[in-house]
Formats: C-alpha cells, structure tokens, sequence
C-alpha cells in the first residue's frame, strides 16, 4: 500500500490472487462499456486530447475510444494481451506489461503528450506509483485521463473498489492523482448511465507541472 494514501492495509488486495497474466491469457475482442457510453468517452477525449500529440493508452486493449477524424502523431499502446493490442488500428506500437508486478514504464521522461486509462483503474494495485510513472512520462502540462464505470472483473478489482459508490470512485482516482504529484484535479461526469442509470460513466483528470503543449 501506498502510504501517502492512509488506506486501511489490504485495500488493494483482491479475490483472484493468481498470477494476473493468466487471467489475460485469452484475447477479450468486446466493449467494456456500452454504445452509449463510448460515444460519450469519444467526445471527451475530442475535447481534452491534444490534436498531433503523442498519446499513451495505458491498460488498454483492441479499441481506444479515441475519435476518429482526429490524429495523433503517435500513440502507444499498453496493456496485457498482445493479440488485443495487436488488433487495435491506433496503435503505432505497443507492450505488454503487468504493472501490478512492475509500475516501471519503458519510455522516456517528458515523451507523451496525454496518457488515457479507460475502465481500468480498479485493477491497480499500485496505482500512486503507476501514475507517478505516468508523470514522469508526460510533457510539462500533459494531460492524465482516467475513465471508469463501475462495471469490472470483480475477481481482479482492488478491494476498496468493491467497498466504495460511484462518487467515491472519482474521488479516490483523485486521491491517487494528487498522490502521484498531478495538478488541476477534475471530476467530469461523462454520462448518466451504461446500460442503466444505476451505472454512470466518470472521468478523472490531471495534469503535471507546467506550460501546456500546444
């Protein structure tokens, strides 16, 4: 556990123990969210990404969700099935990588533009030093996006995730942005539902010290 955080101790143990690359082992070619909700999470990232910069999807898969008509001057795929990210069209390159094991990422200080998490946050375990990482990688004034619902792989979800509501979802990402050293910390609440009102779509940002790129 992360201290800075003053989580009781097992928050972020979870039901299924078991080595996380075999339960990624088969290749999941399905949304996560409904139609509904990846149209919301597109329009958002039309309007927070940068246009021509280089983008980071973190904890990734097949799709990104990113708009369209929209291009980046790279974007970097991670995540824990080679075949998923090798089926995303994005991509200019990607890895594989449990950060669970390792938070370390394989890039350059200062390299990417924005990093994007979508309805993945809830399987970090380590999540203060994944997003460190994450700040570390970023461009002075880069953007962090961190998405979910509250749907999720509940033998694989942190155990603070299963004890907490929706609202208290967005502010523990923010707790762990803050954490992590990011700034200007925003909730953003991108739709009412995913399949049923009782299921909203959320959006965390931050953003590191600096200047923002053009």
């Amino acid at each position: 556990m992360d201290e800075t955080l003053g989580l009781p101790p097992g928050a972020f143990a979870k039901i299924d123990s078991d080595d996380d690359a075999l339960f990624y082992a088969e290749p999941r070619l399905v949304y996560h969210i409904d139609e509904h909700a990846v149209a919301a999470l597109t329009q958002f990232y039309r309007s927070v990404l940068p246009a021509h910069g280089v983008i980071l999807d973190l904890m990734s898969s097949w799709v990104s969700h990113l708009p369209p008509e929209t291009e980046y001057a790279e974007i970097i795929g991670h995540g824990m099935n080679a075949a998923e990210l090798a089926a995303n069209p994005r991509f200019g390159r990607h890895f594989v990588q449990d950060l669970n094991r390792d938070p370390a990422l394989p890039l350059d200080d200062a390299s990417v533009d924005a990093v994007t998490v979508c309805v993945s946050i809830q399987y970090l375990q380590q999540p203060v030093a994944v997003l460190r990482e994450a700040a570390r990688v970023l461009r002075p004034g880069g953007l962090v996006a961190i998405s979910f619902s509250n749907r999720c792989f509940p033998t694989k979800a942190v155990r603070i995730w299963h004890h907490l509501g929706d609202d208290d979802h967005a502010r523990l990402v923010a707790r762990y942005l803050l954490a992590a050293g990011f700034g200007d910390v925003a909730l953003h609440r991108l739709a009412e539902y995913v399949e049923d009102a009782q299921d909203p779509l959320y959006a965390v940002t931050g953003r590191t010290a600096g200047a923002r790129p053009e």
